[in-house]
């Protein structure tokens, strides 16, 4: 089974930081793209960055600026570094992945669990 396992979430005060780990198991001849999405109390899941597998990154305008998503030293590892965090950045933060390739046998979307983010004021 295609499993991910995140870190990193936490309480933390207007204008800190924290940095979120996403560790993705992988398989032979897969590649996969990664999403990082995030849903407040109230609200629906939105996305907030993805990272593919050739590097390529994007952000939703919210976090431009202030979120950072980046490969790891450790191959199927990728952080979201998030700076300069805001209230409205409360909310649990579930990181997704893709995974293809025409040798793939563990083609498909898969979510993990969700770490929270508290910002306070």
């Amino acid at each position: 089974q295609v499993q991910l396992v995140e870190s990193g979430g936490g309480s933390v005060q207007a204008g800190g930081s924290l940095r979120l780990s996403c560790a993705a198991s992988e398989y032979p001849y897969c590649a996969y793209d990664m999403f990082w999405y995030r849903q407040a109390p109230g609200k629906g899941r939105e996305f907030v960055s993805r990272i593919d597998s050739d590097g390529t990154t994007g952000y939703a305008d919210p976090v431009k600026g202030r979120f950072t998503i980046s490969q790891a030293n450790a191959r199927n590892t990728r952080y979201l570094q998030m700076n300069s965090l805001k209230p409205e950045d409360t909310g649990m933060y579930y990181c997704q992945i893709t995974m293809y390739g025409g040798s793939c046998t563990a083609r498909g979307i898969y979510w993990g669990q969700g770490t929270q983010v508290t910002v306070s004021s």
